[in-house]
Parts: C-alpha cells; sequence; structure tokens
C-alpha cells in the first residue's frame, strides 16, 4: 500500500484497484506545494471525516473532474450532490460501505460539523466521523478526523483492530499533544502512527515535537513523512 500525507489531515492512499483521497484539503493548504490536478490524478474514491472547510477542502472540484465517489455521513453527501457531485456513498455513523477492495466504516468522533456559505448562513452537515478503513491485503487504517479523546476508542481497537492510526495532534480544534498520546497509548496498538492536524494555522501546534515525547518509550511507532512525497507502508 503506498500512501501520501499532504498536510493538515489530508491522505492519498493507492491499493489494488483504489486510489482514495481523505479530506482532499489541498488549496490554500499552507503545507500542500503541489499541483492539486495532478496530486488528485486517477482517484476512484474520496473519504470525508466531517463537513469543515478545512476537510471537504477540494472535494466538488475533485469529484467533478474525476467521477470519484464520495462517502461521508447522509447530509454532507446530500449537500455535496447539490452542489454538482454527481456520485454520492451516503453512510452514517456505525455503518460500512464496502468496493471491491477495501470497505470504509464510519466511527464517532467528537467535534463539530457545518459549512458556511457566502451568505454567512451555517449549514449543519451531519455528525461528525473517524474513518476505519479495511484492505483486501488485510491492512487496517483508522483516520480520527477531528476528535478529542473518548473512551469508545477501546471499541474501535477491538472491533476493528487497525495498524495504521492518522492521529490529530493539533490541539484547539481537537486533542492537543498529551491527549493524543494518551489515547494512542491508553487504546490501541497501532504498528504505525501519523501525527496530523498540525501546523497549518496559528492556533494549532507548530511541529509534532510534543506528541512524539509524550509518546514516551512508544515513540517509534510515530512516522513523520515527507509531505507530497508517496511512501510504502
Amino acid at each position: 500500500m503506498k500512501m501520501t500525507y499532504f498536510g493538515h489531515s489530508a491522505f492519498r492512499i493507492e491499493t489494488g484497484e483504489s486510489v482514495i483521497l481523505i479530506d482532499p484539503f489541498l488549496t490554500g493548504n499552507p503545507h500542500f506545494k503541489g499541483d492539486v490536478t495532478h496530486a488528485t490524478e486517477g482517484v476512484t474514491h474520496i473519504l470525508l471525516s466531517h463537513g469543515h472547510s478545512d476537510h471537504v477542502g477540494d472535494t466538488i472540484e475533485i469529484a467533478k473532474r474525476t467521477g470519484a465517489k464520495v462517502v461521508g455521513t447522509f447530509e454532507l453527501v446530500q449537500w455535496l450532490k447539490s452542489k454538482g457531485v454527481e456520485t454520492i456513498e451516503p453512510a452514517n455513523t456505525g455503518g460500512t460501505v464496502k468496493f471491491g477492495d477495501f470497505s470504509v466504516t464510519l466511527t464517532q468522533a467528537f467535534h463539530s460539523s457545518a459549512s458556511i456559505e457566502e451568505n454567512g448562513r451555517i449549514t449543519y452537515l451531519g455528525m461528525p466521523n473517524g474513518l476505519v478503513l479495511h484492505f483486501a491485503d488485510g491492512q487496517s487504517v483508522y483516520h480520527m478526523g477531528d476528535t478529542d479523546i473518548f473512551g469508545d476508542m477501546a471499541l474501535i481497537e477491538e472491533l476493528h483492530h487497525p495498524r495504521i492510526g492518522l492521529v490529530p495532534i493539533g490541539d484547539r480544534l481537537t486533542m492537543g499533544a498529551a491527549v493524543a498520546a494518551l489515547a494512542c497509548r491508553r487504546y490501541f496498538n497501532f504498528e504505525t502512527i501519523i501525527p496530523l492536524h498540525w501546523g497549518t494555522m496559528p492556533i494549532l501546534d507548530p511541529s509534532p515535537d510534543a506528541f512524539i515525547e509524550a509518546m514516551e518509550d512508544e515513540a517509534s511507532q510515530v512516522r513523520l513523512p515527507e509531505i507530497g512525497v508517496p511512501f510504502d507502508i
């Protein structure tokens, strides 16, 4: 499986028949220096954790250009359909959507989800979610979305046994470093942890350093991929 981290919460995952984008905030993402069209070439699926603009990102443009299927909570994908996205896969917390070589299950997340329209109107876009991906080759990924720690993370581990954790650490809008490290160490048996949602806004922690320190003797699990550069995992 090949992954590319684009900064903030945005990932590209290539496996088998599928090319998956998660929370493709590329335009306006200060960590992303590439070309949006090139970065999203061949995309077959777009998975969204929630409806904030720094996660929906370029979804509408990418979906229209590529025909990618967009997966997300019911209200969010219906809103995207009203914006011209043709192929949607509505789901909700606890539900699983299956494709040829992977499935995605929506988990709970402690956050919010809405769009601020041009006229200032706030549109509710359903509950926020985490995303658990299971692949035909046995790999499993848990993208936590934007969330605080919660005790039922233990159930996510019990039900899904994710081996790769994509974990928000930036504080203010999600867990901070110490709490994110506690979540990883107490509730999960990750083999690889990639910290996300840091350094892209002035109010977020500028680096993963505090998170790595808080991971203590499990810091070797943390991987810091070069932004925009594909890597095998």
